[in-house]
């Protein structure tokens, strides 16, 4: 088997400022990007390694708010074709209000939601699962190495879209080189879901791309964009997030 990865970008929403997310999202799509994953800043991201919290308190300390996330996905999803999700915190969307968070991002044109941090088995108090549904929002369900069987029997029951599964326990970040027991990891994962399966953590190059491209069926790209914009001068941010794209997709 040898088939094209789908590609997934992740970017902060405002950072480097609301309007450059919305211009390197564009630039995204044209170098090839498959899907994005908008990130709402949260002032305690645990899933997120320095790179990604760095951006986060940035874009906080320059007073971004929930609903200019919302704002940035209604302006995007009218002017760009590929899907664009909302990546948060559940204290975020509870503080929102779970239902209210749903019909807004709904409104606004997201495809779907990632929540790495929703307590599944609250469901019955939370009713976050069942807002998704009611909205027609996808719900991609975030998996580790750590998870047991039991656990991917029950995010197998509210996933949809595809599911995200984290190339290693811990943050993310950048790396050199990819776990090696990564593809045992993903056929167990496709032995419970029937849904495409995106890697993310740690990925950064082409080598990990084809690493992955014969198990996964997308490749999720965080911290890597998010170096390019930190050392990018302002008017090659553009320039540099193209060829960088462009040099990942050479499979």
């Amino acid at each position: 088997m040898n088939k094209k990865i789908k590609i997934m970008a992740h970017v902060v929403v405002g950072y480097p400022s609301l309007d450059e997310t919305i211009s390197i999202v564009k630039t995204m799509e044209k170098s090839g990007v498959d899907i994005v994953e908008l990130q709402i800043p949260f002032s305690d991201p645990l899933a997120d390694g320095p790179t990604i919290m760095k951006a986060c308190e940035e874009s906080l300390e320059k007073g971004t708010k929930v609903k200019d996330a919302f704002s940035v996905m209604k302006k995007l999803s009218s002017e760009i074709s590929i899907p664009i999700l909302f990546m948060a915190y559940y204290n975020t969307v509870f503080k929102y209000g779970v239902e209210r968070f749903c019909r807004d991002a709904k409104n606004s044109g997201a495809y779907g939601l990632i929540v790495p941090d929703m307590p599944i088995d609250e469901e019955r108090e939370e009713h976050f699962y069942q807002y998704v549904k009611e909205y027609d929002l996808h719900t991609i369900q975030v998996l580790s190495p750590a998870s047991s069987e039991e656990r991917l029997k029950k995010n197998a029951k509210v996933a949809n879209g595809f599911v995200y599964f984290t190339a290693r326990q811990g943050t993310t970040g950048a790396k050199d080189t990819l776990d090696s027991k990564i593809v045992g990891y993903l056929k167990k994962i496709r032995g419970v879901f029937n849904l495409p399966i995106a890697v993310g953590f740690g990925i950064s190059k082409k080598e990990h791309i084809n690493m992955l491209k014969d198990h996964a069926d997308i490749a999720v790209i965080g911290s890597a964009v998010i170096d390019i914009i930190k050392t990018s001068k302002k008017d090659e941010i553009h320039k540099h997030i193209k060829r960088f794209f462009k040099e990942l997709m050479i499979q």
